[in-house]
């Protein structure tokens, strides 16, 4: 178990230059925020999962204010090595993974801080959290299968809670990815809707589904898209806003009331998800050992981080880009 040299750590850290053809990120030396305050974890991580996110922040698209030169990433594995003397929760050798908002704890939380905006992110060879800030990892997966499951993972969670065996379930996506999942993966035993062929892409849902739309919707189109989600979802249903890839444009709302109360919607945003729910679905993926390896798409060392956030910005992955940090 191998600890941080004089204190410091290797971090990359952004330069919030967005010019083209400049680095978006450059490795860094620093410190360590040490000693420990009381509850405090030292964790080596050993996998960082990258997101769009990542890319979109890195290349000046979040749409929040973000800090200054911040460590990218929210998604990480590593190992407990050090522990503060008040320390309960969890203790040395634990497997673990931080939350991806760092005050949304449970539903009665009031704040929010995601990592890599509103505060440093994970994408270092030391982190430091609060013990109530982390859930144990499911001990069956690698650490590049479990470095997946904060951010990505709660958020799929999150926005299917609700749906039933038997339900149907519209999730949208890139018409390109798809035909690139269906060359990996084989033809997936789905029914798929290509919206540059069918323009009312939400009528032809309904007709798929015989008029009755279907039960849950993950949306991330955002205002440009999702009147037409509801429109084609059936009464009673969810509608689950994960994303904003569409932009922001008010004038699609116009609808946005008449047809939550027509249908009786549910329409629900969906930010990851609490440390609850992050517990919740590590014990799920625990009961049922599930894995991952089908979506991961590849796995990059420490020093080409720059490079992986670059290859998901453009577009090229299929699954999951994960940087590993293992010795």
């Amino acid at each position: 178990m191998s600890q941080p040299t004089q204190g410091q750590r290797q971090a990359w850290r952004r330069t919030d230059d967005y010019a083209k053809g400049t680095p978006k990120v450059k490795l860094v030396t620093e410190d360590l925020p040490l000693p420990l305050h009381p509850t405090a974890l030292l964790i080596k991580v050993h996998a960082v999962a990258l997101n769009y996110r990542d890319a979109n922040i890195a290349n000046g698209g979040n749409p929040w204010p973000v800090t200054l030169n911040g460590i990218p990433g929210n998604d990480a594995a590593g190992e407990i090595i050090s522990v503060g003397n008040r320390v309960s929760l969890v203790k040395i050798g634990d497997r673990v993974a931080p939350i991806t908002d760092s005050e949304f704890v449970n539903a009665r939380s009031t704040g929010r801080s995601w990592l890599a905006a509103n505060e440093d992110g994970i994408l270092a060879t030391y982190i430091v959290f609060d013990e109530k800030l982390v859930t144990k990892l499911p001990e069956h997966l690698d650490w590049i299968q479990a470095s997946i499951i904060p951010c990505a993972g709660t958020t799929a969670w999150s926005a299917l809670k609700g749906a039933t065996i038997g339900q149907t379930v519209l999730i949208q996506g890139n018409d390109e990815k798809l035909e690139q999942m269906k060359k990996q993966f084989g033809k997936p035993d789905i029914q798929t809707v290509n919206y540059k062929t069918h323009p009312e892409w939400h009528k032809e849902v309904l007709r798929l589904t015989n008029g009755v739309g279907a039960d849950l919707v993950v949306e991330n189109g955002g205002s440009t898209s999702l009147v037409r989600s509801m429109e084609c979802t059936r009464r009673g249903g969810i509608v689950s806003q994960v994303g904003y890839l569409g932009g922001s444009n008010l004038e699609h709302l116009k609808e946005f009331v008449s047809t939550i109360i027509d249908r009786r919607l549910n329409v629900r945003g969906i930010n990851a998800g609490s440390k609850d729910d992050q517990d919740e679905l590590m014990a799920a993926i625990s009961a049922t050992q599930m894995t991952f390896e089908d979506i991961l798409d590849s796995a990059w060392s420490f020093d080409k981080a720059d490079e992986a956030i670059e290859y998901v910005w453009q577009g090229k992955q299929v699954g999951k880009v994960v940087i590993k940090l293992d010795d």
